[in-house]
């Protein structure tokens, strides 16, 4: 299924789909997780400037690529290096969505190793992704080899939210064998 996928560097123009996805991903996904105001309160409108921003300065430091079928985003990675001081990771994955409909087709795993095969290609050795304590997408990270790596509390809508960080030491070896 995941054949017709094209996965691309996103352009300008992606910002809409990539909006779209965000949102949907966040109002389906984190129901119950977060503050359901601050879900309410999220728009394909609203979220659609962040990307635009985040197309047009792709490519200079942080990398983002989608996921199209019959040109529509149906999923998107963001990566570049870590902002994390404590962990040992260069590099970092900032967001991994897909939407409901693709879940559980392969279209995870492919996004995840271009991410890795991007930070590679920058000089990172290793990655990381800080992902909510209570999201069950969290086990998505664990199948695809992450360690749990750290853990903290962020301040997010008022609220205080348990991450925790799983990592990948080695991404040369990842990537070559989820090629196998």
């Amino acid at each position: 299924m995941t054949d017709d996928v094209v996965l691309r560097p996103a352009l300008i123009r992606d910002a809409d789909g990539i909006a779209r996805v965000h949102v949907e991903t966040w109002q389906s996904t984190y129901a119950g997780l977060v503050p359901a105001d601050y879900l309410a309160r999220m728009t394909v409108a609203r979220s659609s400037a962040q990307w635009h921003r985040a197309a047009a300065n792709a490519t200079k430091g942080n990398d983002l690529v989608v996921a199209e079928i019959d040109e529509e985003i149906v999923g998107f990675v963001t990566f570049g290096p870590s902002r994390s001081k404590g962990l040992p990771f260069s590099g970092e994955v900032f967001a991994l969505y897909v939407t409901v409909d693709w879940q559980s087709q392969g279209l995870g795993r492919r996004l995840l190793a271009t991410a890795f095969h991007g930070l590679e290609g920058e000089g990172h050795r290793g990655a990381h992704v800080w992902v909510l304590a209570e999201n069950p997408s969290r086990f998505f990270y664990e199948a695809m080899g992450g360690q749990r790596a750290g853990e903290r509390v962020e301040e997010f809508a008022g609220v205080g939210l348990q991450e925790l960080a799983y990592g990948w030491p080695d991404l040369e070896t990842w990537t070559a064998q989820t090629k196998a």
